[in-house]
C-alpha cells in the first residue's frame, strides 16, 4: 500500500499545530509503510494558469516549452503522479484566513484534471479515482465545528468537496480547534487532538497489517 502525506504548513511544529499534527502521524504509522511526503511549501510549483495551458497544448503538439511552461508542467505532472500512486492520501493542513494554504491550493489544482481524475459525462461529472482513502489532519484556532460557524470554514469542506468530486467516499479526519479561542485550555485542546492522531496512525497501520 503506498500513502502520500501531503504537508501543507510551513510552521515549526512547535508553531504550527497541524505541523505537530504532521509530525504525530509520521512517528506512529509505522517503519515498514510506504510512505512519502510531498510538502507543497518546498516544491517548485509555479501558480495555475494560463502558463500551464499553454505547456498542455504545446505539450500536446510537441512543441518546445519555454522555462515556465516546462517548470509548471514538470510540477503537474509530479503532483498528479504522486497522488494517483497513491492507495491513501493524507492531508496534513491549517485552517488560514477561512481556507487552506496558497501552495495545497495549487498542489489541487495540479491534480484537478478532466479526464484524469474526473471526467465529464451527459449524466455530470464522474470521480475516476474512487478507490482511493483520505486522511484529513486540521488544526484551527477557532470553533467552526458549530452549525453558526461550519458554513465559514472553507478549508476541510473544499477538501472534502474536491476529494468527493473525484470519487473519493472513503475519508477520514482528525480536527483541532478551539486552541487559539480558548487559551486557557489551548494545551488541553491540543494533547487530546494529538492522540486522536496518533491513535488514527495506529489503526491505520494495524488495518495494513
Amino acid at each position: 500500500m503506498n500513502v502520500l502525506v501531503v504537508k501543507a504548513n510551513n510552521r515549526p511544529a512547535s508553531e504550527g499545530v497541524s505541523s505537530k499534527m504532521y509530525d504525530v502521524f509520521m512517528d506512529n504509522v509505522g517503519t515498514d509503510a510506504n510512505i512519502k511526503t510531498f510538502d507543497v511549501f518546498k516544491e517548485d510549483m509555479p501558480y495555475f494558469g494560463q502558463d500551464f495551458f499553454d505547456a498542455m497544448q504545446k505539450s500536446a503538439q510537441a512543441e518546445e516549452l519555454n522555462d515556465i511552461e516546462q517548470r509548471i508542467l514538470t510540477a503537474a505532472n509530479k503532483a498528479m503522479d504522486a497522488f494517483l500512486d497513491a492507495d491513501v492520501v493524507v492531508f496534513a493542513f491549517p485552517l488560514w484566513n477561512k481556507t487552506i494554504p496558497a501552495p495545497l491550493q495549487t498542489f489541487i489544482d495540479y491534480v484537478y484534471r478532466a479526464g484524469v481524475t474526473f471526467k465529464y459525462t451527459e449524466e455530470g461529472p464522474q470521480g475516476l479515482v474512487p478507490e482511493k482513502k483520505v486522511i484529513i489532519l486540521n488544526a484551527r484556532g477557532g470553533v467552526y465545528s458549530t452549525p453558526e460557524m461550519a458554513p465559514s470554514e472553507m478549508s476541510v469542506n473544499y477538501i472534502r468537496m474536491i476529494m468527493n468530486f473525484f470519487g473519493i467516499e472513503d475519508i477520514e479526519e482528525v480536527i483541532i480547534e478551539g486552541h487559539n479561542m480558548y487559551p486557557d485550555k489551548a494545551q488541553e485542546i491540543i494533547e487530546d487532538g494529538m492522540k486522536r492522531v496518533e491513535e488514527m496512525a495506529q489503526s491505520f497501520e494495524k488495518a495494513r497489517v
